[in-house]
């Protein structure tokens, strides 16, 4: 795999299923553009409305394209939002009053765009616009049959399991101290 930047966007190499090569571009996009993925990936027996969030409008959207496609493959939305840490309040955040702490949420890869390492290169974009905004904790509520595939990639659980609808969540981080590093490939 081969990564520069162009244009503010991260353009990547990518084997495809079939062996051929393909560009990967990660660029911003809008809330909008997020939502049929999100809730085909993440949601798909809710209404599309169950998988918009009100704070969307104050969020950063990203999107992963690849050459054959005209929609994002995967999507992800960040937000600059206190990490809740146990035993702390929101005023008393301790990560918060020591930096910028971003939540990233509704990550979401097409289920054909899967186990080619598309996901992997978006959770890095998103780790280092991150970073370069000041962010000093990247974190998320991962859904516990995920929690591996986000542990290989850096981030670590903390605090006490939960449920949204049916679904059991933890929730994990990464410290953002220096620039996130760029995993070259992983499924």
């Amino acid at each position: 795999m081969a990564e520069f930047v162009a244009g503010g966007a991260r353009v990547t190499t990518a084997m495809a299923e079939n062996g051929e090569t393909s560009l990967l571009h990660i660029r911003q996009i809008t809330a909008d553009q997020t939502a049929e993925l999100r809730h085909l990936v993440l949601w798909p027996k809710k209404p599309l409305d169950f998988v918009r969030l009100d704070e969307d409008k104050d969020g950063y959207h990203f999107g992963a394209f690849v050459s054959s496609q005209d929609e994002p493959v995967a999507v992800i939305s960040v937000f600059v939002e206190r990490i809740p840490l146990p035993g702390t309040n929101k005023d008393g955040n301790e990560a918060f009053k020591q930096g910028i702490s971003a939540r990233f949420r509704k990550f979401a890869c097409h289920p054909e765009f899967q186990d080619r390492g598309i996901g992997t290169k978006l959770l890095n974009y998103t780790a280092s616009y991150c970073w370069s905004m000041g962010a000093k904790v990247l974190w998320c509520d991962a859904r516990l049959s995920s929690s591996q595939w986000y542990e290989k990639r850096g981030l670590v659980a903390f605090g006490s399991t939960f449920y949204k609808e049916s679904v059991e969540y933890t929730r994990m981080k990464m410290d953002l101290v220096t620039p996130p590093k760029q995993v070259s490939s992983c499924s």
